[in-house]
């Protein structure tokens, strides 16, 4: 393998760290985009029966933000109550709406880079392979003496060669892309589902200002 990367040259090390970088943003959307750390099922029910009667003190909202994303978003709602339980259904839902933008941010960080990846990587190996033929035509050349004796075995292999560089583009680029759209469906879920929770948290924290 070593060999093969040494032989494609110089344009290969480029999609070596494209590929090592996505594979970082890969790793790292896993970890954070698990659903416990995004939308736990019962935690909207669990808030719901906890302020039944009362809103919650600063010590249970400050725990409940720090659970997860949907948690950051009930928090909100808590929040605003508690700074002015007189406030309007406009000013809650405002508050709630606010830290769901900052969720939002937080669940799509990183996808553009790993779309940006899947894009790049096959241009550069492009590049690579375009970079690799016209050293291989220079060498063949009738000032190369000896090297440009224009053996079709020799122009063959050096052509293979530069085409390392296109099909490790493809290799990094075809599994970023998979990925990156795997990822954009499951932030747009959370996204839907954080939404919907909102919707209905609001309107039970409405009920409870009466």
């Amino acid at each position: 393998m070593f060999s093969i990367i040494v032989a494609a040259g110089w344009p290969i090390w480029p999609l070596i760290a494209c590929s090592i970088i996505a594979l970082a943003l890969v790793i790292e959307r896993f970890v954070s985009l698990k659903t416990a750390n995004v939308f736990p099922p019962k935690l909207l029910d669990e808030a719901i029966t906890v302020s039944q009667t009362h809103v919650p003190g600063p010590d249970v909202v400050t725990k409940l933000e720090g659970n997860s994303s949907l948690g950051q978003v009930l928090a909100a709602g808590f929040r605003a109550l508690n700074a002015n339980p007189r406030c309007t259904e406009e000013d809650l839902r405002a508050a709630m709406e606010a830290a769901g933008r900052t969720v939002a941010h937080r669940l799509e960080r990183y996808l553009p880079a790993i779309a940006t990846i899947a894009s790049a990587a096959p241009l550069l190996g492009l590049l690579g392979t375009v970079i690799g033929m016209i050293e291989i035509f220079g060498a063949q050349g009738p000032s190369s003496g000896a090297a440009g004796s224009g053996n079709p075995a020799q122009l063959a292999h050096g052509i293979s060669i530069a085409l390392y560089n296109t099909a490790f583009g493809l290799i990094v680029a075809i599994p970023a892309l998979m990925f990156w759209r795997y990822f954009r469906t499951r932030v747009d879920e959370y996204l839907l589902n954080l939404e919907l929770a909102g919707e209905r948290f609001a309107r039970h924290l409405n009920n409870l200002r009466r």
